[in-house]
């Protein structure tokens, strides 16, 4: 071996760039939280090929003087930490390594007018060689170009992707810079388009609408908690208004943008009575406490956080959104309601009245001879059925009018009309009530006339008399029945007339899934979900006019009976006016 010698400074600034500039969207991040640092109100960005060509950040914040230009490129060099007090960090960034990390695989100048300042000043910097400070005609505030990033590390860029997918990644983390600073406005080009335009919002809900849609902002539930000296705040989208990944959420502390998995944990616990495995939120969540109580100098990137009291921020984040969950009530997306009009627009007969296309022949056919019998034989019409009393049509689901392919009912109420699927709604129903009689002291149980025996193979059976005594408290009565049998006893008395072997069969797949240390109480969501699917009114059956009332006023008064269990949801409300725009009549 060689003896033990110091590296030079730019092999040292080359290391560390390693780690703070992982990609072009990194070097993005740094320097626009810089930007946000020095009090901008009006950040620009450029970024050409991927970030690769050209990184330009301009904004309007305080500046830096002439001396301090070529200070602010040696690493760890930085006028954030006034005390050295690394317990109490108030600003984005504190380790003085962005700028000389990104200059040491680039070519990059920094100019800089410092507020109230006649002149500005430049100074280059090549692959870590730093120039002579030079005029500068600008406005003021700061600007930095970072052109050909990793020219000086070339193999770095073979693990770059394309360009548009490297513009992707930094748009979503000015996308997330945004989110936290909504009194500032962002802008965003790739030299040919402009992917982010976003002017200085009213409030945080106007900031998210202007990122995640209008969508996102009308079916938003309100996150406000507090507990401990920990504030949470933010917004996070009814279940009903789902993604099929988790990127779509959006985490931050004390104005920070964060990928914590114990936060992403928290969320998915909130959840869990509500959306199937591979379905998430969509959410922003902003933890304010105070510096001490959390450490952000876990890594350069400073997107990993450790929390002093973990268990107290994951119980207000899981409290909060079930709080909030619980106070929606039925509520459910309003992008259900926009989904089915849009089917109806762009249907298999080429949308409504405003197309121009003609109907089907066979639909035209049909058409003319249901029209025929009071065209040509001149007979009346017959009778009209008495009108059932408007008055339940003031309730907020309606009143039921009729039930179509013994699945789904429709209610008029006053301003529209409501489909319900029956099974879904049903399901929430009975899941309610299972949890609410657990917490109440146990689920109550109904004896079988004939006991039933189910076949399920040597693993199942065992895997269900294993976990005999738990399903006893969920109301499921069974016991081992020769080899690779079970046989049911009792049920659970909420789930009337259930499909007995079905259930049974499901309960012992479930369980294959399950960790064994958990128990079944912990596996709440999954184990009464199933028992619920099972228990619930089926797609098929007839339902009387009496029995279709009777579940819309229970859904009214039952939490969360927008959505099944499984985040889907149980009914679509269609207004007149959007009805009447469909036929033209608006």
């Amino acid at each position: 071996m060689t003896a033990i010698r110091r590296l030079s400074e730019s092999i040292v600034n080359r290391i560390a760039a390693g780690e703070v500039v992982e990609r072009p969207a990194s070097a993005v991040k740094e320097l626009v939280e810089n930007a946000l640092d020095a009090g901008a109100l009006h950040i620009d960005i450029v970024v050409r090929d991927g970030g690769q060509s050209l990184i330009a950040i301009a904004d309007d914040g305080f500046g830096i003087v002439r001396d301090e230009l070529a200070l602010a490129l040696e690493r760890h060099a930085t006028s954030k930490l006034p005390d050295d007090d690394l317990l109490s960090i108030s600003t984005l960034g504190f380790r003085g390594e962005a700028l000389p990390s990104i200059a040491s695989v680039s070519r990059l100048t920094l100019a800089s007018r410092p507020k109230g300042a006649s002149e500005g000043w430049k100074i280059a910097v090549e692959g870590g060689r730093v120039g002579e400070v030079e005029p500068a005609a600008m406005a003021e505030g700061t600007r930095v170009e970072v052109r050909d990033l990793f020219f000086a590390t070339p193999a770095r860029l073979k693990f770059l992707k394309s360009p548009r997918t490297e513009l992707d990644y930094a748009v979503d983390w000015v996308h997330r810079l945004a989110m936290a600073h909504p009194s500032v406005a962002f802008a965003l080009t790739d030299g040919t388009r402009t992917p982010i335009r976003l002017s200085a919002a009213l409030s945080r809900l106007d900031r998210l609408a202007q990122i995640l849609g209008r969508d996102f902002a009308e079916n938003a539930l309100t996150i406000e908690a507090e507990r401990d000296g920990i504030r949470l705040s933010g917004h996070a989208s009814l279940p009903t208004l789902n993604r099929p990944t988790s990127r779509e959420q959006y985490l931050f502390v004390n104005g920070r943008a964060v990928r914590d998995k114990q936060l992403l944990g928290a969320i998915r616990a909130a959840y869990m009575d509500f959306l199937a495995s591979d379905r998430h939120p969509v959410v922003a969540l902003f933890l304010e406490l105070p510096p001490a109580a959390v450490d952000v100098n876990v890594h350069p990137a400073k997107t990993e956080v450790r929390f002093r009291e973990s268990g107290s921020v994951r119980g207000l984040v899981v409290g909060a959104l079930k709080h909030a969950l619980a106070a929606a009530g039925h509520r459910a997306a309003t992008t259900v309601s926009g989904a089915a009009l849009a089917s109806f627009r762009h249907g298999p007969y080429g949308g409504g009245y405003a197309s121009s296309a003609p109907p089907p022949r066979a639909l035209a056919e049909a058409a003319a001879i249901y029209q025929a019998p009071l065209m040509n034989s001149g007979a009346s019409m017959p009778p009209s059925a008495p009108e059932p009393s408007l008055s339940a049509t003031e309730q907020p689901l309606g009143a039921a009018r009729c039930q179509v392919h013994g699945t789904y009912i429709v209610a008029q109420t006053a301003d529209g009309l409501v489909i319900v699927d029956q099974h879904a709604a049903h399901e929430r129903l009975v899941y309610e009530r299972m949890k609410a009689a657990l917490a109440n002291g146990g689920i109550k149980r109904q004896g079988l006339l004939l006991p039933e025996v189910v076949e399920l193979g040597d693993a199942g059976a065992t895997r269900l008399v294993e976990r005999q005594a738990e399903l006893a408290e969920l109301g499921l009565v069974l016991e081992a029945f020769g080899q690779g049998a079970v046989v049911v006893r009792e049920t659970p008395a909420l789930l009337g007339q259930a499909d007995v072997a079905g259930l049974v069969r499901d309960l012992a797949d479930e369980l294959q899934e399950f960790d064994q240390a958990l128990s079944l109480k912990d596996r709440l969501a999954d184990v009464c979900g199933t028992l619920a699917c099972h228990g619930s009114i089926r797609a098929g059956r007839r339902l009387a006019p009496a029995e279709m009332d009777a579940l819309l006023r229970q859904m009214e008064v039952t939490p969360h009976a927008g959505q099944c269990n499984h985040g889907r949801p149980t009914y679509v409300e269609l207004k007149l006016a959007d009805i009447e725009r469909l036929f033209g009549r608006r």
